[in-house]
């Protein structure tokens, strides 16, 4: 088995609900996304994929949807004040925890046909969850 890893890096806020750590406040993270690629045989080109393949798919999409927004879980009671003023949301059904961002990263790639085996979302430069489908 063949991978091959591409990290972004992207910053968000969030907070979560019914939790009674420090992250129950807002507050942001400069958040760094590992997508990993897995392939049995390699391509014509002697690749899993390209770099720039992953980074201009997952890549982009972080960047428009995640990056520099609020991560927040729909009932949070502070959506609509900032949907009221303008802020830009991403809003989640559930908990935007390491986990949950990992696995909506995740799953974006594998809807566009990356053979993504795992994404790791690195909260902090010593904390990270992983998501493999």
């Amino acid at each position: 088995m063949f991978e091959v890893t591409r990290e972004i890096d992207f910053c968000y806020g969030h907070r979560l609900l019914n939790y009674e750590g420090k992250c129950r406040y807002l507050h942001g993270h400069n958040g760094k996304a590992m997508i990993t690629v897995a392939a049995e045989t390699l391509d014509h080109r002697g690749m899993v994929q390209d770099f720039s393949d992953i980074k201009h798919a997952v890549g982009g999409w972080i960047d428009e949807n995640l990056d520099h927004r609020m991560i927040l879980n729909r009932a949070d009671p502070v959506v609509a004040y900032f949907e009221e003023i303008g802020e830009p949301l991403f809003l989640l059904d559930e908990n935007p925890t390491a986990e949950t961002i990992a696995k909506l990263i995740y799953n974006f790639a594998n809807e566009q046909s990356i053979p993504v085996a795992r994404v790791q979302l690195w909260e902090t430069p010593k904390s990270f969850a992983v998501y493999s489908g």
